[in-house]
């Protein structure tokens, strides 16, 4: 009994095998590294998202700081408001992964209603499919826009598939798609606040499965580095001995993901170049006078050649500006009312050229266009 060790030391042995007292390591965690990480690279893309939605929309979009956390379907369900529209992103290049955008359909209606020209003004109580067709090629855009901007951070090509949308209710069951398959779990959360304009101020999510999130860490730490598996190392040594070279270093995460233009130049700053060491030759170009004049050279009549070259020849009677909602609305009887005036001469287009005016005749039973004007291009 002298031999056996009590509670108190087992306790000490056990604490000793894990130092600090820390938590042994989780797949489902991130270091507070690569949750800076995460967060500066979801800033700065959808800074670039934001941008184009704005553009989509005539309206000022402006993206706040990203808050990266923990997240399971049970606790989403208590936070957000429902229903709510989830968009699908599927990214085919670059990264393997997906992610799922999380919109209010209070949002959804009023975007999709300024996409349609109206004033933002809900078209129904229920979204519809028109209108989920609509919030996914807005999403698209965004979503291709912050694709782009990744694609420098990180140092290769980033593409994704069309998102989809759909209607989820927060407090049903999880879906069972694919991309959505991770949900089960703990899973990592980033949510900015949104404004449009102002009146929108509302919040967005984003959701990332943590292999996802580990994969784009890993992307970025990588170009960052500058890590290349062709350099050629003996060259890089033949440089550093012919010039002062600082190997690039990274100061700190935070420090380094500050914006996509800097990270990109200081990328660009610090890979090395070699610089050759021979003497080049350079000289000034030499050309030969010219002799005579430009204006006494006769060029051959020969417009003969292209004579039978076929013109595309339009005549247009008007333009008009219409919505989305107002096309949708033409039926059999609309009216169109257009840019011209009763009376006031048609434009008359060779190869989409404008190049006469005229007025419109009837030949027996065709419509013609007797020319009153060659306008001087």
């Amino acid at each position: 009994m002298d031999n056996m060790l009590s509670q108190e030391e087992i306790n000490a042995l056990l604490q000793g095998m894990n130092p600090d007292n820390q938590e042994p390591e989780d797949d489902n965690t991130l270091t507070d590294e690569e949750k800076d990480v995460i967060g500066e690279l979801s800033n700065i893309s959808m800074g670039a998202a934001s941008t184009a939605l704005s553009t989509l929309l005539n309206r000022r979009v402006s993206i706040t700081t990203p808050r990266v956390s923990y997240s399971t379907w049970e606790e989403l369900s208590a936070d957000y408001d429902r229903p709510c529209v989830f968009i699908q992103i599927y990214y085919k290049e670059g990264l393997d992964g997906s992610s799922i955008l999380l919109i209010k359909d209070e949002d959804v209606k009023y975007i999709t209603s300024l996409m349609m020209g109206g004033d933002g003004t809900p078209l129904g109580d229920v979204i519809s499919e028109l209108e989920l067709s609509a919030i996914s090629e807005a999403m698209n855009q965004m979503m291709g826009s912050a694709a782009t901007s990744l694609s420098t951070l990180i140092n290769k090509k980033v593409d994704i598939t069309p998102p989809a949308s759909k209607l989820i209710d927060l407090n049903d069951d999880i879906p069972d798609s694919d991309v959505e398959m991770f949900l089960k779990d703990k899973f990592v959360r980033v949510s900015f606040d949104m404004k449009i304009g102002d009146t929108i101020d509302t919040n967005i999510m984003q959701l990332y499965p943590f292999d996802f999130a580990h994969d784009i860490y890993i992307n970025f730490m990588e170009s960052t580095n500058g890590t290349d598996s062709t350099e050629d190392n003996t060259s890089v040594e033949e440089e550093k001995k012919g010039q002062d070279y600082t190997e690039p270093k990274l100061e700190s995460t935070t420090q380094t993901v500050q914006a996509s233009k800097p990270v990109a130049q200081e990328r660009v700053a610090a890979s090395p170049t070699k610089i050759e060491s021979e003497d080049i030759n350079v000289q000034q170009a030499m050309f030969q006078p010219l002799s005579g004049s430009q204006d006494s050279v006769s060029l051959p009549e020969n417009i003969n050649v292209i004579m039978d070259v076929p013109l595309e020849v339009r005549v247009e009677l008007g333009r008009t500006h219409k919505s989305i909602k107002e096309i949708l609305d033409f039926a059999p009887g609309t009216i169109i009312e257009l840019d011209k005036l009763s009376g006031e001469p048609v434009d008359v287009l060779v190869n989409d050229k404008h190049v006469a005016l005229g007025e419109v005749v009837v030949i027996d039973e065709a419509f013609g266009i007797r020319i009153t004007e060659i306008l001087d291009n």
